[in-house]
């Protein structure tokens, strides 16, 4: 797809957050138990991906509309590591956007800009979202738990040898 650019978003005014909004609610559509209780949700998580990372915060633009976004935090704690890693929080694309390679520009953003502060990532993604799950390892991320619905996932952006958690 021609015309499309990835930029770290510059501020989340209301126009903007209506669309995210629009984007995250859609990607979920028959996912519901993975997107939270509804828009209302939607409104508060998005704004606390962006007062937790907004330096890592990238939207896809097909011309001046938003085609789908991806929120990279270079400083997450997490309990499963023990220490400070990369996280991705959230990443949708507009399912009237997906198949033109926009999905695999907001990734490569995020890994760029997360490995330059990182050893390692992880994310959580839906258990029944094979279609994201098969992504994810496309770009060497390896399953290594799970917890409830979840399964969370590692990219070592050092090496890709990643074991398994024990007893998962």
């Amino acid at each position: 797809m021609s015309g499309v650019r990835t930029e770290k978003l510059q501020r989340l005014d209301q126009e903007t957050l209506e669309r995210l909004i629009e984007i995250y609610m859609r990607g979920y559509e028959g996912m519901r138990e993975y997107g939270g209780e509804g828009e209302s949700y939607a409104k508060r998580y998005l704004r606390w991906c962006w007062d937790k990372a907004k330096d890592g915060f990238f939207i896809a633009k097909v011309g001046d509309e938003i085609a789908g976004f991806i929120v990279c935090d270079n400083d997450w704690y997490s309990k499963y590591e023990g220490r400070t890693v990369g996280a991705i929080h959230e990443f949708v694309v507009d399912k009237r956007f997906q198949g033109h390679g926009i999905g695999h520009r907001l990734m490569e953003k995020c890994l760029e800009y997360l490995g330059e502060h990182n050893d390692r990532v992880e994310l959580w993604v839906g258990e029944k979202n094979k279609k994201a799950i098969r992504f994810y390892e496309d770009y060497g991320f390896k399953r290594v738990g799970q917890s409830g619905i979840w399964v969370r996932m590692v990219k070592d952006l050092r090496r890709d040898d990643i074991p398994p958690e024990k007893g998962k």
